[in-house]
């Protein structure tokens, strides 16, 4: 019998100045949150078969 084995991780981020990032510009912040999350973070999930759980609301 083929047992399979399963690692879990937890991924704190934070923004250096995300607060004074938000407050100069919002919706540039954003937006720019969203693409790094598109173009970096989503993929590497996938790559690893793995799943994102919960995130904080934007």
């Amino acid at each position: 019998m083929t047992t399979a084995r399963c690692l879990a991780a937890i991924l704190v981020a934070d923004v250096v100045g995300y607060s004074r990032l938000i407050g100069a510009d919002e919706t540039g912040t954003f937006a720019r949150m969203h693409s790094l999350r598109q173009d970096v973070i989503d993929p590497n999930i996938a790559k690893h078969s793995s799943r994102l759980f919960k995130t904080m609301p934007e």
